[in-house]
């Protein structure tokens, strides 16, 4: 048996393994919610306890908390912060849905390596001291915010960033070669693979930059300060303006307390839109993953106008087979990314999570927020590496279909109209022929004018009618 010690709580004595530094509230949750069996990420502790070392440095300054006391707390949140004591955060997911049993878990935990810094001088007491004027309704969700912003900041936009300047360069190296464009995945007039890529590189600068949008949201209405119910009962006035500054120093850029305090603690709608920001860079990732694995399908009988690399063997069975794993891996990261948009999204309903003066489904929320960025950022950024960074493009293909697309006729109907270009198309295609070869049997234009209608770059530029 594993041995213990005796800790106690407002509700009585509890026994923690003995070389647990958290306490007996801690104690409690893990006894009562052994329910997925896994703890809040790493990264959300960490942005807690940056968040509990800004919280004793205000109190500090603003003569509510000893000046030892708060330096001694705001070593041990330093360590927490660091990851040194990750161990010891053993909540799980799905516990108390304000979060109370997380926050107490780090009181408990800073208050237990304060008290030790101190060399017993002073019992740092984990309500009094490190929870000084703050509830776990304002700070959990100010540390969700802080962890959200974080980890959008500095792993996901910038995997979004190097997929967005590869397809950029993709774009400037492919300029010149033209393909079939389809529509409803039939042949539609010609587009060069330049514009296509750019496209692809528009679409994840524009993901980027409503993440960035989302983020500035999540700086910006914080929920500390707001104590129990928005009130801010039990802290200073000046406390939640402190505490914004010094997550200023400690994590860097600017933060806030939110306008409107019972909004920020009763409702999620922040948090939701930067998910809801995730999300639609999921789905444009699926679009030009799937675009990419179409293009390169084949090698013989399907598109093959793209060539990917070969990574692995593709079939146990079939010799010499190599498939668009990683594409199909980035499709199945995004379709987990819009599950979680939808447990987050339904976390968020008035009647389930937001009940009267709080939400109370918090812990969920955030578990799936970063376990949307952490799988998205690691599956961008291995796409890049195994696949944007050696596909290259089948100029030979490319010319074959361009050369046998029907709707290479669009080019005609400004000189001949409409109705004789749908004839020169319906023949092309019932005789098998290209359109430049009805379009001269039946002598309706002049070679040069045929061939200068007929050239596959000047249909991928505005010209004017007979330009």
């Amino acid at each position: 048996m594993n041995p213990t010690r005796v800790e106690r709580d407002s509700m009585g004595e509890m026994h923690v393994p003995a070389d647990a530094l958290y306490g007996a509230s801690t104690a409690r949750a893990v006894e009562n919610f052994p329910i997925a069996r896994r703890p809040l990420p790493p990264e959300f502790i960490h942005a807690y306890a940056h968040l509990k070392a800004a919280c004793a440095t205000a109190n500090r300054d603003l003569g509510l908390l000893d000046g030892q006391v708060a330096d001694a707390i705001v070593a041990a949140a330093d360590e927490v912060s660091r990851g040194l004591h990750d161990q010891h955060f053993p909540v799980d997911v799905y516990q108390t849905g304000s979060g109370t049993s997380t926050n107490m878990n780090l009181n408990e935990v800073i208050a237990h390596l304060a008290t030790t810094r101190l060399a017993g001088r002073t019992r740092v007491h984990p309500n009094d001291h490190v929870n000084l004027g703050q509830s776990s309704n304002d700070t959990f969700p100010t540390a969700m915010h802080i962890a959200a912003a974080l980890a959008v900041e500095t792993r996901l936009i910038p995997a979004l960033q190097r997929a967005e300047s590869q397809l950029t360069l993709l774009s400037r190296e492919n300029q010149g070669i033209v393909k079939v464009g389809r529509t409803h995945l039939m042949d539609a007039t010609p587009i060069t693979f330049g514009q296509v890529f750019g496209g692809f590189a528009a679409q994840l600068q524009q993901s980027g930059n409503r993440l960035r949008l989302a983020t500035d949201g999540l700086r910006s209405g914080l929920a500390i300060g707001g104590t129990a119910v928005g009130t801010g009962i039990n802290t200073h006035p000046d406390f939640a303006g402190r505490v914004c500054h010094q997550l200023q120093r400690r994590v860097g850029g600017s933060w806030d307390q939110a306008p409107n305090h019972p909004e920020a603690q009763a409702t999620r709608d922040t948090f939701l839109f930067a998910h809801a920001c995730v999300r639609i860079a999921a789905v444009s990732l699926t679009r030009i993953a799937n675009d990419i694995r179409l293009l390169a399908s084949g090698p013989r009988c399907g598109i093959g106008e793209v060539i990917l690399p070969a990574i692995q063997p593709g079939s146990s069975i079939m010799p010499g087979k190599s498939n668009p794993v990683l594409c199909e891996s980035l499709i199945q990261v995004s379709c987990r990314v819009i599950g979680n948009d939808t447990a987050i999204a339904t976390a968020g309903l008035g009647g389930v999570g937001s009940l009267l003066e709080l939400n109370v489904a918090m812990p969920v929320m955030i578990d799936a927020f970063l376990e949307s960025t952490n799988l998205l950022a690691n599956a961008v950024n291995v796409f890049v590496e195994k696949v944007l960074q050696g596909l290259q493009v089948n100029q030979r293909r490319c010319a074959e279909f361009l050369e046998q697309s029907l709707m290479n006729v669009t080019a005609l109907v400004p000189a001949i109209g409409y109705d004789r270009a749908a004839e020169v198309a319906r023949r092309a295609h019932l005789e098998q022929k290209t359109i430049r070869q009805v379009a001269r049997e039946m002598k309706l234009l002049d070679d040069a004018t045929l061939d200068s209608l007929l050239d596959p770059q000047r249909m991928t530029r505005p010209l004017p009618p007979g330009g």
